[in-house]
């Protein structure tokens, strides 16, 4: 009996592994739309505006009635939308090394009724990127447009997988799991908006904080004093968000702190490296809080109407689905402490900007303060209960 079980079960993988070849040879390897906005990229747009205009103050009550613009791009071409008459190209931020050409009306299109602007991207490598630039004086989010993000998805996981399984690994389940509903676009888009907001409120903390994106080769990623150190503060964390009573959340959390500073210290951390860990925590880590947020509010909110032309898309579910899609980014927060890599500073200064939702409600007063970071936030609330 155990051998027939076994055999259909290896019949079974079989089939599952022959079904995910064939439909992987399906998998769209390049845009089908390069040369102009397409209608559901317009609405993921227009989606983006309306969440700024109508949640974000919700969110960040300073975040003032100017809407951050927005470049999308794909293999051939980079969009901008939401600025008139722009000036050449992009600059890179911090760094303002300017990139790019004339922008250039789109013929026979528009979006909402209004003009766009498009260049033509000679150099693949060249590109706005997934992050803030700026167009002239003013700060704007950039990322890839959703069927090319999802395309770089496909052929980026097939050059890494070895041969053989390559042809076989289920690429759609995993890209609907990471950007597959449009609520997950939408609110990439503004994670990269909260970029250009950090930038503009603070230009000098934003600068620092990206100028540490350059010590990630000098981080001890693998040193195992620091690895075991990030698992236990992740646990902790959890345990902290997760309380059911205050007095327990601070009580977790005063721990999580007395574990963080001796992680840096057995580790033999340089006043360096945990500048490092700070400064990215504030700024992706606020990011992937607002990312987060923006669509918990909405689905929230009984007045927020989203686009109509979102509304008429098959993946959209009006932010109903948002509540789960937390939960499960919840459950990266220990996975991304157990790897190497920036994502620990995404989920750890997520989780602990909401802890400060719960303990602090004024936290946001003194976030974009010099040398002022999400952990400092936390020792000084719980240091006064």
């Amino acid at each position: 009996m155990i051998a027939k079980g076994l055999k259909w079960l290896m019949v079974f993988v079989i089939v599952l592994v022959v079904v995910s070849a064939i439909y992987n040879t399906t998998l769209s390897s390049s845009s089908a739309v390069t040369e102009k906005l397409t209608a559901p990229q317009k609405a993921y747009i227009a989606e983006y505006f309306n969440l700024q205009d109508e949640v974000m103050c919700d969110i960040w009550s300073d975040y003032d009635e100017t809407v951050i613009p927005v470049i999308v791009y794909n293999e051939e071409y980079a969009f901008l939308v939401g600025v008139d008459n722009p000036d050449s190209g992009w600059y890179k931020m911090p760094s303002n090394e300017h990139r790019g050409d004339v922008w250039k009306v789109v013929e026979d299109d528009d979006f909402n009724g209004e003009p766009y602007y498009r260049q033509y991207l000679p150099d693949p490598a060249v590109t706005p990127e997934n992050f803030t630039v700026k167009v002239g004086s003013t700060w704007v989010s950039t990322m890839q447009t959703r069927e090319f993000a999802e395309v770089s998805f496909y052929n980026g996981f097939k050059n890494e997988l070895p041969p053989g399984i390559n042809l076989v690994f289920p690429y759609k389940i995993f890209w609907n799991l990471i950007m597959g509903e449009a609520e997950s676009y939408t609110s990439g888009l503004i994670h990269e908006a909260f970029h250009g907001f950090q930038g503009r409120t603070s230009k000098e903390k934003f600068s620092r904080a990206e100028f540490f994106a350059g010590k990630s080769d000098e981080y001890p990623w693998y040193l195992e004093k620091n690895r075991v150190g990030w698992q236990d503060e992740a646990e902790l964390l959890m345990k902290a968000f997760e309380s059911e009573n205050d007095t327990d959340a601070y009580r977790y959390t005063r721990e999580y702190l007395i574990v963080r500073d001796e992680r840096r210290k057995v580790a033999e951390l340089t006043e360096e490296m945990i500048e490092y860990e700070k400064n990215r925590e504030w700024l992706e880590g606020l990011a992937k809080y607002t990312e987060l947020k923006i669509g918990l509010v909405a689905d929230e909110s009984s007045g927020y109407e989203p686009v109509t032309e979102i509304k008429e898309l098959g993946d959209f579910k009006n932010y109903s689905n948002r509540e789960k899609y937390f939960g499960n980014q919840l459950s990266e927060v220990p996975r991304a402490a157990n790897r190497s890599g920036e994502s620990r500073f995404y989920y750890g200064g997520m989780l602990q900007a909401m802890l400060l939702d719960r303990m602090d409600p004024d936290w946001k007063n003194e976030i974009f303060e010099e040398d002022i970071f999400l952990e400092d936030l936390l020792r000084n609330t719980v240091s006064e209960i």
